[in-house]
This record gives structure tokens, C-alpha cells and sequence, in this order.
């Protein structure tokens, strides 16, 4: 494996963070699965109303793997501010020049 140099850090790291994200949502998926199979093969979906237990675990697991992907693709967090703001400084140095 090849090591980044320094003008492609930022994307080497940013390629690291997508790439554990996927790991991350692939563990959720197979973990929530086997959960709702628990749930579901030892009898408790007939035992009156109220929400399923594995139902929490999804929405609270979800709402963190949710705000993760959203931060690591760019669509939230401080970081994307700032590459946001860079592009349009970039933007307007280059139509100065024109």
C-alpha cells in the first residue's frame, strides 16, 4: 500500500474516513438483522403492544451511524465549512484575476 503524499493527505484521510463509515454501516446492518431475528424467532412480536427492544437499538444506533455519514460525506460538520469557505475564497481570488 502505497502512503499518501503530502498534497493528497487530505484526501488520503478523507478516503480513510469513508471507508471506515462503510465498515461501520455494513456492522450495523448485520447486527440490527440478527437482533430483529432474535426478536422475532423467540415469540416476543405476540406479547402485547408497546415498541420491540431491538427497535431502540436501531433508532438510537441509526440516529449516531446517521450523523457519522453525514459528517464523513461532507454534508455536516466543521470540516466541510471550512472546504466550503475554501472553494468560494478560491472562487472569488479567481475571478479578481480575470
Amino acid at each position: 500500500m502505497q502512503t499518501p503524499t503530502t498534497s493528497d493527505s487530505y484526501l488520503w484521510r478523507l478516503a480513510r474516513t469513508r471507508a471506515h463509515f462503510k465498515g461501520q454501516l455494513l456492522r450495523y446492518v448485520l447486527v440490527c438483522a440478527l437482533l430483529w431475528s432474535i426478536w422475532y424467532l423467540t415469540g416476543h412480536h405476540y406479547h402485547g403492544g408497546g415498541m420491540p427492544w431491538p427497535a431502540w437499538i436501531t433508532l438510537f444506533w441509526g440516529l449516531g451511524l446517521a450523523t457519522r455519514g453525514l459528517t464523513c460525506y461532507g454534508l455536516w460538520g466543521t470540516e466541510s465549512w471550512t472546504e466550503r469557505e475554501y472553494q468560494n475564497l478560491v472562487r472569488e481570488q479567481q475571478a479578481q484575476q480575470r
